[in-house]
């Protein structure tokens, strides 16, 4: 007696920052392969933005990365909407351009709180659930600013840094549990947040990344096809 082969399921990817750029791009890249979608940002017009480009099923869900309690909701709201967590991509970001001397204490924690305990939120929050299914893949947004920090990155780049050591943890606890974990650390990025930082006369548009070629690593981390770089930190450079 024959029996039909169970159909897999349909993947869903969680997407910190997804109102712009290269969270946007990396939503439109998945969507596209079908798979399901958890978009978290400040600004829920444009996380509507972001899912009127997409063509698979999405859940918007308007938050912040430094508040625990709203970030285990987002993580939450993948399984509570599609019952399961395959891919969780950390790419809200904050980078503040200042000199060390002129680096007051809360901007130096606010960068922190976004780019360092913002991804280690979602990480733990994702965990258990990546456990349960047997995997999962875990994709952070770093920069190369973690290797050569541009003067004036003090805070951004040291936060940015952590994501780099997480990842080597992921790869080391997840091993066993078939949990991977990836950096993608690119140069400038023609985003709205580059701009609000420098103008074109610093960083000419020529000299910069597009955010298609950073999500599309990102997709490839998400997909398996790197998976030989488990742990490790991925530089994209134009």
């Amino acid at each position: 007696m024959s029996t039909t082969p169970t159909a897999a399921p349909t993947p869903t990817a969680a997407i910190t920052g997804a109102g712009s750029g290269i969270g946007r791009a990396v939503a439109v890249m998945l969507s596209q392969l079908g798979y399901n979608l958890v978009l978290l940002g400040r600004t829920r017009e444009a996380l509507t933005e972001t899912a009127s480009l997409c063509s698979s099923p999405v859940e918007v869900v308007g938050g912040d990365v430094t508040d625990p309690a709203q970030v285990k909701h987002f993580i939450s709201r993948a399984v509570e909407r599609f019952g399961r967590l395959d891919a969780l991509v950390n790419n809200a970001g904050y980078a503040p351009l200042k000199p060390i001397d002129q680096s007051p204490p809360e901007m130096i924690e606010q960068a922190f709180r976004v780019n360092a305990m913002g991804p280690a939120y979602a990480i733990h929050f994702a965990w258990s659930i990546m456990k349960s299914q047997g995997g999962g893949r875990i994709v952070s947004v770093s920069t190369l600013g973690t290797l050569d920090p541009f003067p004036g990155f003090f805070a951004y780049a040291a936060a940015k840094a952590s994501v780099n050591l997480m990842t080597k943890s992921i790869a080391k606890e997840g091993a066993r549990f078939n949990i991977k974990g990836f950096a993608v650390a690119p140069g400038a990025v023609e985003t709205g947040m580059l701009r609000s930082i420098f103008p074109v006369t610093a960083i000419k548009p020529e000299q910069c990344l597009q955010p298609a070629d950073v999500a599309r690593v990102i997709v490839d981390c998400v997909r398996g096809e790197r998976d030989a770089e488990n742990g490790q930190t991925i530089v994209v450079k134009a």
